[in-house]
């Protein structure tokens, strides 16, 4: 029976698995390197080694209430998009509310994690750590928890850019990159167009001389602010969007967002056109790129050739000369270096995990990853659905299948994800979102039934069909029910509009007079549709009005 958990790393992933643990019966003990909560979102002046780093101005790119852990809201006066120092105090509120600061060891570094000798027999590790002052410390816990994240080892492939050691400026990592201050009035090379490499193009080109943004392959970029002015997720990322793209044919699908996109700028024309299809690759998340290119401020190129003193070569076979900078966003690897290698199993590009959380070849499920997963969509959100999954299956409440059928479940994972999306060694994984909560939830017995909330809670049916997928809706039955989660759910759009609601309108009721209109404009169109159609061809009504009437014996 698992009773003293480890949890390696204060992130949110390790924060929600720390309460996950506690409201199963466990005691888990968190320790952390570094003096704060927070992982990724814990900003630092100066990078620190094997920690992840974030840049002075970074905004996170996924709405509020779409990264809200399940039973705790986001403040509704919070901006939808938040700053990283809002998002920190976030998680402080959270660990303060539910008491979880307590187990936490700050700066103590995990340096390896070992089963037990009697392991087969007891499922139980062994974890040295070492604190500030370099004392080593053995412990052993019944399992263990990895939160470390997959963004503290920047990847530099240097040799992939002849001439570089002959490059006259400075270049470094985007790891590295705190704000644009020494990059005033010079030229500037951003080799990928990722998330962060997009960001320090468009932040940089507002005081640099010039930059180019190099990109192998280009990219999709889609807007924050949707339609109505809404966050992109908040519009898209619903049950009912969900559905419908599991019944159109995905050649269909992506000529539909792709089309949508292209009518906002032309890809082709912007130069940012990539090779791939929409669905093939998250997309880039950025709705200053398309201006800063209009205006010359960031020139799209194609990827690096070679690099000689201070000039830039392109596979175009065009040169910038007296380059003073280059960004190399470049991406991560992800490592478990305090892992044993018997607890990996790769499998093609990545580590291979059962549902992306549990080592498929050990004797005891007491080793769990959580946080290791890539979606178009928040970490946290997956994160605590993997920690609420892990908790009930180290305390027995539920089971995994035999070590073969894991194995074989991975490895068809691997072969779908190859499949249908641009996987490396750098990005190996890749799932929908929306499915891989709802297959989680069915383990732990949590997944909102529709068909129940037809006939029980209309209102709340139509929020989960045609309202964003947040994690509330995955707390209003089952393991962890929460009181609050059909008002969490009602109330989203009201959290949305809240942070807008800076300057006080005279809102005017509709009149009768407009409705009608309205209603005469609606009419007056499906006629014009129904006498359209009846026009070219006049069969196709009658044959749909036959085919509705009742058969009869």
């Amino acid at each position: 029976m698992v009773h003293r958990v480890a949890v390696i790393g204060a992130g949110p992933c390790g924060l929600t698995s720390m309460k996950a643990c506690l409201e199963e019966g466990m005691m888990p003990t968190c320790f952390e390197s570094s003096d704060d909560i927070g992982g990724l979102w814990r900003f630092k002046e100066v990078s620190e080694p094997n920690r992840a780093s974030i840049y002075r101005s970074l905004t996170i790119n996924i709405s509020k209430e779409m990264m809200s852990f399940s039973d705790f809201p986001v403040q509704a006066d919070y901006p939808n998009y938040m700053h990283h120092s809002k998002i920190q105090n976030y998680f402080r509120m959270y660990a303060e509310h539910f008491k979880l600061l307590k187990h936490i060891r700050f700066q103590t570094l995990v340096k390896n994690v070992n089963q037990t000798p009697d392991f087969s027999r007891t499922g139980q590790w062994e974890v040295v750590t070492e604190n500030k002052d370099g004392k080593e410390e053995r412990h052993v816990f019944d399992a263990v928890i990895c939160c470390s994240g997959h963004y503290s080892y920047p990847n530099l492939p240097l040799k992939e850019f002849p001439g570089i050691e002959t490059f006259e400026g400075k270049y470094f990592h985007s790891w590295d990159y705190k704000g644009a201050e020494d990059m005033v009035g010079k030229k500037v090379v951003v080799i990928g167009i990722g998330n962060s490499g997009s960001d320090i193009a468009v932040e940089s080109c507002r005081v640099a001389e010039q930059v180019y943004l190099s990109t192998r392959s280009g990219a999709w970029v889609i807007r924050q602010v949707s339609e109505n002015g809404l966050p992109v997720d908040i519009k898209y990322l619903t049950r009912f969007v969900h559905i419908l793209t599991q019944l159109l044919p995905i050649r269909i699908l992506n000529w539909l967002c792709e089309t949508k996109l292209n009518a906002m700028y032309d890809h082709t024309m912007y130069a940012l056109k990539p090779k791939h299809r929409f669905f093939n690759q998250i997309p880039v998340v950025n709705d200053e790129l398309p201006l800063k290119i209009l205006s010359g401020s960031v020139i799209i190129k194609t990827n690096v050739k070679e690099i000689c003193g201070s000039s830039v070569v392109f596979e175009d076979g065009s040169t910038v000369e007296k380059v003073d900078t280059i960004v190399f966003a470049t991406g991560y690897n992800y490592d478990f270096p305090y892992l044993p290698s018997s607890s990996k199993y790769m499998s093609g590009h990545r580590l291979g995990l059962y549902k992306h959380v549990f080592p498929p070849n050990l004797e005891h499920p007491t080793l769990a990853v959580v946080g290791f997963i890539h979606a178009f969509a928040a970490i946290m959100t997956q994160a605590e659905m993997q920690a609420r999954w892990v908790s009930r299956v180290f305390n027995g409440q539920a089971k995994l299948p035999s070590n073969q059928a894991m194995i074989k479940s991975v490895d068809k994972d691997t072969k779908d994800i190859e499949k249908n999306y641009i996987v490396s060694r750098l990005t190996p994984l890749h799932v929908d979102f929306v499915t891989y909560m709802d297959d989680l939830a069915g383990e732990i017995g949590v997944r909102p039934s529709l068909l129940w909330l037809f006939f029980t809670d209309y209102q709340i049916f139509k929020m989960v069909l045609w309202g964003p997928v947040t994690s509330y809706q995955y707390r209003l039955k089952g393991p962890g029910k929460w009181g609050g989660a059909r008002r969490a759910i009602s109330t989203t759009l009201n959290r949305v509009y809240q942070p807008l609601k800076t300057r006080k309108l005279e809102t005017k009721e509709a009149s009768f007079a407009g409705s009608l209109f309205k209603l005469s404009l609606t009419l007056m169109a499906g006629g014009a549709a129904v006498y359209y159609i009846h026009v070219r061809n006049p069969t196709t009504i009658p044959t749909l009005l036959a085919n509705l009437r009742p058969q009869t014996a």
